[in-house]
């Protein structure tokens, strides 16, 4: 694990843990946030609800992995408004997660790996003709239920860095 671990602050991660599978619990509430659809992905997207499969199916892709990866990128802040900020943290994630992707779907090519918000690899997804990039495709962690601050509680690993922090957060299962 301590080599996937190094690959993935080599990446640009700035904090990766260990992550196990069967801790993983899907929940309403987080897919009740999808459905009130505040992103305009719901139903829109292939890596989003409905389309990425009930929570039932999304907890049994879970729990088919046997090891996995919690992996963060901390931004820094200016000021506690900060839309540069959080866009260009969310941007170093996308862009940490897309190259530990290709990484790691080297040595495991079905490899789950779920990021922060929507896909964006299209500007424009093709749901519901057939996904135009299923190998760069990412789901999130809310789309598969997961309430992302608990994931981190359950892993022992920091969500809030203190103030001036902004956090995004994936989860890698192989």
């Amino acid at each position: 694990m301590k080599e996937w671990i190094e690959l993935a602050l080599s990446c640009g991660f700035t904090h990766a843990a260990p992550v196990t599978p069967e801790k993983l619990q899907p929940m309403e509430a987080v897919r009740d946030m999808c459905r009130a659809d505040k992103c305009r992905a719901y139903g829109k997207n292939w890596t989003c609800p409905p389309a990425c499969g009930t929570l039932d199916q999304c907890a049994g892709v879970l729990h088919s992995y046997r090891r996995g990866l919690l992996l963060q990128t901390v931004g820094t802040l200016s000021k506690a408004i900060d839309t540069r900020g959080y866009a260009a943290a969310e941007q170093a994630h996308r862009e940490a997660m897309a190259a530990f992707t290709r990484e790691i779907r080297k040595a495991f090519p079905e490899a789950l790996c779920l990021g922060a918000g929507g896909c964006r690899v299209c500007k424009e997804c093709a749901y519901p003709d057939p996904c135009r990039f299923p190998e760069k495709a990412i789901s999130s962690m809310e789309a598969y239920g997961l309430f992302v601050t608990q994931v981190c509680r359950d892993h022992e690993l920091p969500y809030h860095y203190g103030s001036g922090t902004i956090t995004y957060c994936g989860c890698v299962l192989f």
